[in-house]
């Protein structure tokens, strides 16, 4: 007898589209500065989603501002096509940290268990320092949403969690 997530997985796309959206406010401004900016978390995403064989439909520094982080979403999501937006960055207690903010009030459906996992992940790695993370996840309008914190390690943590269960969310999300 197969379990319904199974019977969800074989009916999943195979091929997905994923942006990445860098919030930094320090990176952003490099970029405006120079035309480019050292972006090793977005970096390491772009290299983990590409590894998994799932396609790169964009990829953007924003600022840690509401209305920049809700625009490049919505731009990724809509413009660009993505299945699922990775947000890198801004998930934290510091007063520029909206990340959080700016995100929840578009998600449809929140995916409180990946908050949940990915602290207890990160607790494993790095100690208590895991609770300061305001990590989370949703759906909006059939796609995922991924709101990560902004360091590579984390980054990484967080894909090897993401990524295998990509095709099966998107599935459910779009019903």
């Amino acid at each position: 007898m197969s379990h319904p997530h199974e019977k969800h997985r074989d009916a999943a796309p195979k091929a997905l589209r994923i942006s990445v959206i860098t919030v930094s406010t320090s990176r952003f401004q490099e970029q405006q500065r120079s035309g480019s900016a050292k972006d090793e978390s977005g970096d390491k995403a772009r290299q983990m989603i590409q590894a998994s064989g799932y396609t790169l439909a964009s990829s953007k520094i924003v600022d840690d501002d509401v209305g920049m982080i809700r625009l490049g979403l919505l731009k990724s999501l809509y413009e660009e096509k993505a299945d699922v937006v990775v947000v890198t960055g801004g998930t934290g207690l510091a007063p520029r940290d909206v990340t959080v903010e700016a995100v929840g009030p578009l998600l449809d459906k929140e995916l409180e268990g990946f908050g949940d996992i990915f602290r207890k992940v990160s607790y494993d790695q790095v100690g208590s320092a895991a609770l300061l993370s305001r990590a989370t996840a949703g759906s909006t309008g059939g796609k995922l949403v991924f709101c990560l914190p902004g360091s590579p390690r984390a980054v990484e943590t967080a894909l090897n969690l993401i990524l295998p269960e990509l095709p099966h969310g998107v599935h459910i999300a779009r019903g």
